[in-house]
């Protein structure tokens, strides 16, 4: 007897019988709104969900937290068979590897109860699709990165712009709903791309319209232009002045902290002029703010302080004697950074040139390198976790915002604690450097998929109009899964 799925003849031009193919079997998979066909042994288009033997699964398992294990310890597999029952008040169930409330009408994948102190609560655990989210980027540096609102590009497009700039850093905001969604299909890949790897802690190079080239890695210094940042300023030129004025006393005449915001004079400056610091006839080619802080002394570049000047000496004017300028006049300049640093005497025209730096002094440039920070790059993954996946924490979704913005439920990202935005909505930011590596995903929409998990007591639970049924013990969760699987995995926690 044949088997016609195998032994099945098709004549072809030639005359020739050669076997029908047969195609297997795929199945729908609804865990966003693609709607993937998927073929057994093949994952869908986000990489994320697979067909196993006709049964649509997570690739990756969830994932818990186990105190017990060292902080940063390596992800182990943690199988119902490897369990001993005695771990589970140990335990903490995250989103990561727990599927989707697609289509949002269905709890949660994992209502979790646990005891904390003495008090039964509940832990709802879910991936959450986001098109409203983006990240916001700081990175340490005095650079001139791009003027504020430039459009920042990834791969030639455009993902979000510069925004206003911080105390010793650059700040960018990167994606949102109007780049995801609201451009061209090559705009929304290259946006959502670009958003996952940041959050997954990869190094993404960034494009800044009329500016700078920056590949920038959560954790990593920032690479600019090619040139890897070191630290960022200590303060302002005022700040610095402030800060080091009496180490310089007795060493120099005067001192000038060049910066790209305010450049700092110390003969002028009020802490100067505390120490009893006299006049040294100096002039500074900018805008004046008050006594010893000038404005605008310089465009915005890669240079000293921030600045596009190389020569320090051009942001000075004529020195003049009646003021106290005299020959013999020294001289420091200095950057925020420590980076950059010349010592100059004044000759017998008044003229600025440039001599060794006396040993004496060194050590107080080198103190404002010291007591400059790491230069890094911070991303924070912000999103709005509100519409329809709110229907698989409660029946009654606006209970759900309304306890969150009451603070009594706690949110959290891959078990990281979330910053919670005031007002409508639940909007929330969290510092992916404090999520486990590998937690973001993606979906074609295009859109990221992010763990979520809302944390309150089970009274307040069964108040807001929850899931009570659903609710689950961790030892259960470890015994059977859930529906995308049963394989689990443990992960320390600080």
């Amino acid at each position: 007897m044949t088997d016609p799925l195998h032994d099945a003849r098709a004549d072809t031009s030639d005359g020739l019988p050669q076997p029908t193919r047969v195609k297997a079997e795929k199945i729908r998979c609804d865990a966003c709104p693609v709607m993937c066909y998927v073929a057994e042994g093949q994952a869908g288009a986000c990489d994320r969900y697979a067909n196993a033997g006709g049964r649509i699964i997570r690739v990756d398992p969830l994932t818990v937290f186990d105190r017990r294990l060292a902080a940063g310890g390596e992800i182990r597999p943690f199988l119902a068979a490897d369990w001993d029952g005695t771990l589970a008040d140990n335990l903490t169930i995250t989103g990561i590897g727990a599927g989707t409330t697609y289509p949002d009408y269905k709890p949660a994948p994992f209502i979790v109860s646990r005891d904390v102190e003495g008090v039964d609560t509940v832990t709802v655990v879910t991936e959450a699709i986001y098109s409203y989210c983006g990240v916001k980027v700081k990175i340490d540096t005095d650079r001139h990165l791009g003027d504020e609102g430039a459009v920042v590009r990834a791969g030639g497009e455009a993902v979000g712009l510069v925004i206003t700039g911080e105390y010793g850093s650059q700040m960018l905001s990167l994606g949102g709903v109007d780049h995801l969604t609201g451009g061209s299909k090559a705009e929304g890949r290259a946006t959502c791309a670009a958003l996952m790897d940041l959050c997954n802690r990869q190094a993404v190079e960034l494009t800044i319209d009329e500016g700078a080239r920056v590949l920038v890695q959560a954790g990593q210094a920032p690479v600019v232009d090619g040139m890897p940042e070191a630290r960022m300023r200590v303060g302002c030129g005022s700040a610095t002045i402030g800060m080091f004025a009496s180490q310089w006393q007795g060493l120099v005449d005067e001192v000038v902290v060049v910066d790209d915001h305010i450049t700092g004079v110390v003969s002028e400056h009020q802490a100067g002029k505390v120490l009893g610091w006299p006049d040294t006839g100096i002039r500074i080619l900018g805008h004046r703010s008050t006594p010893g802080r000038y404005f605008k002394v310089a465009q915005p570049g890669l240079g000293w302080g921030g600045t596009d000047i190389a020569d320090p000496l051009t942001i000075l004017g004529d020195w003049r004697a009646a003021k106290g300028a005299r020959p013999g006049l020294s001289l420091l300049m200095v950057s925020t950074t420590g980076e950059h640093s010349g010592y100059y005497v004044l000759d017998d025209g008044l003229r600025p040139v440039r001599h060794e730096m006396p040993e004496g002094l060194r050590p107080s440039v080198d103190l404002i390198a010291e007591n400059c920070e790491p230069a890094l790059c911070t991303v924070l993954f912000m999103a709005g976790a509100g519409g329809s996946l709110r229907s698989g924490v409660t029946r009654n979704p606006v209970r759900l915002t309304q306890a969150v913005q009451a603070g009594r439920v706690r949110v959290s990202c891959g078990g990281a604690p979330a910053y919670v935005w005031p007002g409508g909505g639940i909007t929330f930011m969290v510092d992916v450097m404090r999520v486990p590596v590998g937690s973001f995903g993606s979906v074609p929409t295009p859109a990221l998929v992010a763990p979520l998990e809302f944390t309150l007591s089970r009274a307040d639970y069964r108040a807001l109009g929850g899931h009570d049924g659903r609710v689950r013990s961790v030892a259960d969760v470890l015994a059977t899964g859930g529906e995308y699987g049963a394989a689990v995995r443990a992960l320390g926690r600080p």
